[in-house]
């Protein structure tokens, strides 16, 4: 059965008898890049949640198998279409998580260490299901004004410090501990930390939402104007190193490395 026929349906059962704000497709299938593994978010913006037995109903009619109502990350449900095998991730939310985000972020400037823009990414290029009244397009429209110089200014000042310019407890430093330590754990984990605030970085230095976790190689090569030169052959080095890397510190300096062209782009 088609997909956009059984989402059409969830529409249809999930407002019939509650009162719902929005509905969205968000995720890698509204993304300007997906593949046949991404995924079928679907956020539904209400005050009070979707009962449980509307949501069980339509997972009856469709799902060989489904979880309703798990608060692993949020509250949301999980359901494993038949015949296809495609999951569809149902997200329970309030509008309000959006107007605090562009309160917070977007009309106050505020950074935070890595993926700051994210979740307004996520707004931005949701795909619109169901818009009662009309206040999910408004806060969209809202994200497709200029980008705040402001903002980006931000951005890179607070994470550009916490990557590497801080005296003490920078997440290079950290990552300098752990690779003396050989402690690999801990220099996946600082690594992590590095990159996060890099492409945040990275995003804000050409005005563009941050993406999120997923592509992110392939994302700033399509979005990004100014990047670093090599950027792509220098990160691949980073995110493929060999053990020998951190025994002879090489790591440390190909960290270095990226973080020496990206501040000479800023």
């Amino acid at each position: 059965m088609d997909i956009n026929y059984i989402i059409s349906d969830y529409v249809k059962i999930i407002t019939e008898n509650n009162d719902i704000d929005s509905i969205v497709l968000s995720g890698s299938r509204s993304s300007l890049i997906n593949d046949d593994m991404s995924d079928y978010d679907i956020y539904i913006y209400s005050k009070n949640r979707a009962n449980i037995s509307d949501r069980k109903c339509f997972a009856d009619k469709y799902a060989s198998h489904y979880e309703i109502g798990n608060d692993y990350f949020e509250h949301g449900d999980e359901i494993i279409l038949k015949e296809s095998g495609i999951c569809l991730d149902f997200m329970y939310r309030d509008l309000s998580w959006i107007e605090g985000e562009l309160e917070y972020v977007w009309r106050g400037c505020n950074s935070k260490i890595g993926y700051t823009t994210a979740f307004l990414y996520n707004v931005k290029h949701s795909n619109i299901l169901y818009d009662r009244d009309g206040i999910f397009k408004k806060f969209q429209d809202e994200l497709n004004s200029e980008y705040p110089e402001k903002l980006k200014n931000n951005i890179i000042e607070k994470n550009y410090n916490v990557m590497y310019a801080k005296n003490t407890a920078s997440f290079y430093e950290q990552l300098e501990k752990a690779v003396k330590r050989n402690d690999f754990v801990s220099i996946n984990h600082r690594m992590t930390a590095i990159l996060s605030s890099y492409f945040d970085i990275l995003f804000a230095l050409n005005k563009e939402l941050h993406v999120g976790e997923k592509k992110l190689l392939d994302y700033a090569l399509k979005l990004c104007k100014k990047i670093p030169e090599n950027f792509e052959n220098d990160l691949t080095n980073i995110i493929f190193y060999d053990i020998n890397d951190v025994y002879n510190g090489n790591i440390l300096e190909k960290i270095k490395k990226i973080i020496k062209k990206i501040k000479e782009i800023l």
